[in-house]
């Protein structure tokens, strides 16, 4: 039965894309021969609106890449630094992603590259990983074939080549959500507009600034991709040939996507929520849902594979989600209904694909071994109020500035460039749209085949109800963690303009208001244009100036204690040194120098969390005896203080890495009637300074400046005074 239930199902889905392309040229003849239009001008018409729309998306695509390199060159002076200094303006974690880049492409082949890093032990003291699968790093290995295969050593130094993919990936995210917004509006003036919207409030919608070897700054491009292919793939009448396309490009951008960011099937979680519940509320057609679902599963399978058999992928939500959906829907095929029995079984779908799906998970997670993350569910229990800590690590993450609620300079910024208001008033008509389709469903009125502009119904159109949704989850999540922000924020440039720039939706809330004085049609026709240009010329007067002062202001970006210390470090330390410290400083010092290092600023690896909480104990009140065996258990060789952090003065009492350590440790802080136990000792980075015993007994100065303290560690423990 299910069997013939499927292929009954693919004979319907070809019928209907041959019916689409029988009938869509059927309409436009008679619509063209009531206007008067011979389909020879027609078709011209619309090759010239594809043409220049193609036109505009790629072109706003490549400027803002170009806008990005200029910018950075501005903000580093990039061309005129030495390598050193370049390698410096890569902070953290996206020093370790380049330093990966750099050894890829020193190794004799490119082979024996990937083999050194699934098998690395030249990274982190007494640890050998496979940085391939914990760090995600198919960017670089695509960022190396590409550098080499390419022919462009004797071209491009390998640093801009790097950074230029990058910049160029955000120029493909720029031209997927303008074509999403031309998809949604009928009209590139929306696409536009939202490029405009984007650039303007970057500050929200990208990380690139910060950032740019991170994960999502190659996944998301490929996220908004996916994104513009789902949003065409939704929408009804659509020919066979677009939807091939489509559904092709849906696949594509999947699976890369997939292969680009650890974090990616959460995303593709929430995108999931929000198909399942397109299709719960049968505002759309549940075949290509459920095609979508099939490449969700598939997409799981191969990332599975090509992540060395990653478990986490086995135990997330999404594959539970998609075979729940995939099983029930298998049970409700070809089952007769009437209106009573189909209306209950609606809503008995819905229980039992959350049943089966948190059953399926939790019975995954007892078989499966797995790290899934765990520290993020114990975060999220904190952040809930659901579990208090005094753990270093936990307390840590929920100070970090991403992982907090958003500020109400978030909020002033997007009402500033009038994004947040439009934003509001499109998602509330939309909303109050979906609503109303929904309350016709449940009494039984089927939804049109074709949705006229006169008709007013901009809530049955799948593609729309879909965003809508999706741009609300995201928003829930975005309300709580700012982090979140970067995913939101480009989807409320996107939806706002389409809104602004749509006849369906003004005329949506003008059947609403009733307007008779003036003809509604054509005061939505000339609102959709007048709008976004209003819009756009206000934009252009506040925010280009402000921009091409960014590019043409000279900034200078130096960090000459740094830059001494990585010089020392190569020229004084020895080749088999290993160094501890901050894990934020041991990335630029693996980056810079390529000697060991005791820890990484890596967050996914329940080990290297353990070394970084014991390694930030020199900022602690310990004695040196404990510090000195901390170390060595990491074979440490040389330890580096940094006086920010020692003499660390933060905006938020309680969250300096120093107050967060004595609160681990139960050392002295009194604050608002709490009281924690004294320690006898003092803060070791400052005890150390002083040149004392016990501590010289452990630890030789042998380099210092502004900013930094280097101590080799001594391997014969003296005790003379």
């Amino acid at each position: 039965k299910m069997s013939s239930g499927a292929a009954d199902l693919r004979q319907r889905k070809k019928q209907n894309c041959t019916e689409s392309d029988k009938m869509a040229p059927e309409e436009r003849n008679k619509e063209n021969s009531k206007l008067g239009r011979s389909p020879k001008y027609m078709l011209i018409q619309r090759f010239a609106k594809l043409f220049f729309g193609c036109l505009a998306a790629v072109t706003s695509g490549m400027m803002y890449a170009v806008y990005l390199s200029t910018y950075h060159e501005r903000k580093f002076w990039f061309s005129s630094r030495q390598e050193l200094e370049r390698e410096i303006t890569f902070q953290g974690d996206s020093a370790i992603y380049y330093s990966f880049y750099k050894e890829l492409l020193k190794a004799p082949s490119f082979e024996r590259g990937v083999y050194e890093l699934t098998h690395n032990n030249k990274t982190i003291s007494l640890k050998t990983i496979n940085a391939v699968q914990q760090m995600t790093l198919y960017p670089e290995l695509i960022a190396s074939v590409l550098y080499q295969a390419s022919g462009s050593e004797e071209v491009i130094e390998p640093v801009y080549f790097y950074i230029g993919i990058v910049f160029g990936l955000q120029g493909i995210y720029v031209t997927a959500l303008f074509v999403t917004s031309w998809v949604m509006s009928g009209t590139w003036l929306a696409g536009m507009l939202t490029v405009a919207w984007f650039i303007i409030n970057r500050t929200d919608t990208t990380r690139i600034d910060y950032s740019i070897p991170s994960r999502e700054n190659w996944a998301l491009p490929y996220f908004a991709c996916q994104v513009a292919a789902l949003t065409g793939y939704l929408k009804k009448n659509l020919n066979c040939s677009a939807e091939k396309f489509c559904y092709l490009l849906v696949n594509a951008s999947t699976y890369t996507f997939m292969m680009m960011w650890e974090y990616s099937h959460y995303l593709l979680f929430v995108q999931a929520v929000s198909l399942f519940l397109l299709d719960s509320f049968a505002l759309a057609q549940t075949e290509k849902v459920h095609e979508v679902y099939r490449i969700y599963l598939f997409s799981v399978i191969v990332g599975y594979l090509l992540q060395f058999e990653n478990s986490a992928l086995l135990v997330s939500p999404l594959l539970s989600l998609v075979v729940a959906l995939m099983f029930s829907k298998s049970l409700q095929m070809n089952m007769k209904k009437s209106t009573f029995v189909s209306r209950l079984l609606k809503i008995m779908y819905i229980y039992l694909v959350l049943t089966v799906a948190v059953t399926l998970n939790f019975l995954l997670k007892m078989f499966i071994p797995h790290k899934e993350n765990e520290h993020l569910l114990k975060f999220i229990e904190v952040k809930l109020g659901l579990n208090t800590t005094k753990n270093f690590t936990m307390n840590w993450l929920l100070c970090q500035e991403s992982l907090q609620a958003p500020s109400q300079d978030f909020f002033l910024r997007l009402t500033q460039s009038s994004l947040l208001p439009f934003y509001i008033l499109v998602l509330i008509i939309c909303l109050f749209s979906v609503t109303q389709v929904i309350f016709r469903r449940i009494c039984g009125e089927p939804l049109k085949e074709t949705v006229k502009l006169e008709d007013g119904r901009i809530g049955e159109r799948p593609e729309i109800v879909y965003h809508v949704i999706h741009t609300i989850l995201l928003g829930c999540l975005a309300m709580c963690l700012e982090g979140m922000k970067y995913l939101w924020t480009p989807y409320v440039c996107m939806l706002a303009a389409f809104g602004v720039c749509s006849p369906e939706l003004w005329m949506t809330l003008f059947k609403w208001l009733r307007l008779k004085a003036v003809h509604p049609i054509l005061l939505a026709l000339i609102l959709s244009m007048a709008v976004p240009t209003i819009i756009g010329f206000s934009l252009w007067k506040e925010f280009f100036p402000r921009i091409m002062t960014e590019l043409t202001e000279l900034q200078e970006f130096y960090d000459p204690d740094t830059v001494e210390l990585m010089t020392w470090i190569k020229r004084q330390a020895p080749v088999a040194a290993v160094f501890a410290g901050s894990p934020q400083l041991m990335g630029v010092i693996k980056l810079c120098t390529g000697w060991m290092v005791s820890s990484l600023p890596l967050y996914n690896d329940d080990d290297l969390l353990k070394r970084n909480e014991n390694i930030y104990q020199i900022y602690s009140k310990r004695s040196a005896e404990d510090i000195y065996k901390i170390l060595t258990s990491y074979k440490a060789n040389f330890l580096v203080i940094e006086d920010s952090i020692c003499n660390e003065v933060g905006p938020i009492r309680g969250c300096r890495v120093k107050d967060l350590l004595d609160i681990a440790n139960g050392h002295v802080v009194c604050e608002e009637g709490d009281n924690y136990a004294y320690s006898k000792y003092g803060r070791f980075c400052h005890e150390i300074k002083m040149n004392y015993s016990p501590y010289v007994n452990y630890f030789t100065r042998v380099y210092w400046n502004r900013s930094y303290f280097v101590y080799r560690i001594n391997t014969v423990i003296s005790f003379q005074s």
